[in-house]
């Protein structure tokens, strides 16, 4: 590649991906720091959230039959798509079950099963199964992004990630993070670019796992990202980059103050407005063992009470195990795409400042632009087509993901106030049964 004149930053527009050689898919030395400047963030901005576009939808019989309807209109996108956005046909296929607990004299700890099924030639195998705990995934997620810097790669569920959780081994922990791992898992084995990193294949079917060994290869293969962060001022952002930055600042904020939201009815309901209304229950039992001319009614409350507390019982769980971690997995989500665009960021610094100073030598003695300065040009073209294609895949799946949140829950608030619903009318015919009862025993 010649270079006659500086060039401005290339729009990863112009080739497709597949065409690109990517340079830091060699194992190559870590440029050495230029100018010594240093890097400064821009100033966030307080953008509002792009609202979708509305959709009109005429009234239904009920409610049950607009959810029907929700459930069962496709998403053009996602028709066109795979769930997780890929695009590809999918042959490679991971799940994650079976949770155990493991006891030592050392420590105590849960595996998970790691089952895969693929026809990939990478693969000596069609099928695999291992064990797998909480740290080896972290093991993963550590050398995808280390190994594939330009890439999302998805979060992981936090150590202890349900407040209020005492108990990491108890049931509903342990289901809790499996789901989310096994959520991760296919987020990674879906994806086009991380699913044939080589630390994937290592972790689906190795035995025993050597997390210290690794392969140095790969591992290398970030090491210049890593390092040019030391000595360059980063000029402007370019638009598109901005937008998703700001985007991603909003978003956090909203999703962040329904987080906090959702935890505080979710610690109302089930440590206080749960405990009164079982208490509440309990007594009219009581006081129907008293009366006997009102037994029936005072039982009929009781019962209605206990199937409110039940169907509340439902809803709250729906929230903490289905609404609230699909929350946090976004949240982190969002500082994961932080992270991958400060990296780019700090290849765009490294390429200005690198082409500044090359401009400088070249009208002092005419000496050409180094190649070293077309190579950090193309890291940087690489780094915005990479980010612009996991951005598209990554909002698909929020799309879909959040559509399937709100859905259930709907559907969860509609089945507890039809149960509590029932419950008292039903409460409502024993009470004219007993007038009736009462007006024909006076009449006799």
């Amino acid at each position: 590649m010649s270079v006659g004149a500086p060039r401005g930053l290339a729009s990863s527009g112009q080739k497709l991906i597949t065409e690109i050689l990517h340079p830091l898919s060699a194992a190559e030395e870590p440029l050495s720091p230029g100018p010594d400047v240093t890097i400064s963030a821009e100033k966030d901005k307080e953008p509002g959230l792009t609202n979708g576009t509305p959709v009109e939808i005429s009234s239904p019989a009920s409610a049950s039959v607009l959810l029907s309807r929700l459930q069962l209109d496709g998403d053009p996108e996602a028709d066109a798509h795979d769930p997780f956005g890929s695009g590809e046909p999918r042959d490679l296929f991971v799940t994650v079950d079976d949770p155990k607990k493991h006891v030592s004299t050392m420590e105590t700890y849960i595996t998970y099963r790691v089952s895969t099924k693929t026809t990939r030639i990478e693969f000596d195998l069609p099928e695999y199964s291992v064990r797998r705990r909480y740290q080896d995934f972290d093991w993963l997620r550590i050398k995808l992004e280390d190994s594939q810097p330009t890439h999302l790669v998805p979060p992981l569920p936090e150590k202890f990630v349900m407040k209020g959780v005492v108990d990491r081994f108890s049931e509903e922990f342990v289901d809790t993070r499996m789901k989310a791992l096994d959520k991760f898992l296919k987020r990674v084995a879906d994806h086009p670019v991380l699913s044939f990193n080589p630390h994937l294949n290592a972790f689906l079917t190795a035995k025993d796992l050597n997390k210290r060994q690794g392969l140095a290869l790969l591992t290398k293969v970030g090491e210049s990202v890593k390092n040019v962060a030391g000595g360059y001022k980063l000029r402007a952002r370019p638009a598109e980059f901005c937008a998703m930055g700001e985007y991603l600042d909003t978003f956090s904020q909203k999703l962040g103050t329904i987080d906090r939201i959702a935890q505080r009815i979710l610690r109302e309901q089930s440590a206080e407005y749960l405990t009164e209304l079982r208490e509440y229950g309990t007594v009219y039992s009581t006081w129907a063992g008293s009366e006997e001319q009102l037994q029936r009614p005072l039982e009929g409350v009781a019962g209605c009470v206990t199937t409110s507390c039940g169907a509340l019982e439902d809803l709250s769980d729906n929230m903490s195990q289905d609404f609230l971690p699909v929350l946090r997995e976004y949240i982190l989500y969002i500082e994961s795409m932080k992270n991958v665009l400060r990296k780019r960021d700090q290849v765009q610094a490294e390429y200005e400042g690198r082409l500044e100073a090359a401009v400088l030598r070249k009208q002092e003695d005419r000496t050409p632009i180094p190649v070293e300065v077309e190579k950090c040009q193309d890291k940087v073209e690489c780094f915005n087509a990479d980010l612009k294609a996991d951005w598209e895949r990554w909002q698909r799946n929020k799309r879909q993901d959040f559509k399937q949140l709100l859905t259930g829950m709907a559907d969860k608030n509609i089945s507890y106030y039809e149960k509590s619903q029932a419950a008292w009318e039903s409460l409502i015919t024993l009470l004219q049964e007993k007038q009736t009862e009462d007006k024909t025993s006076e009449t006799n």
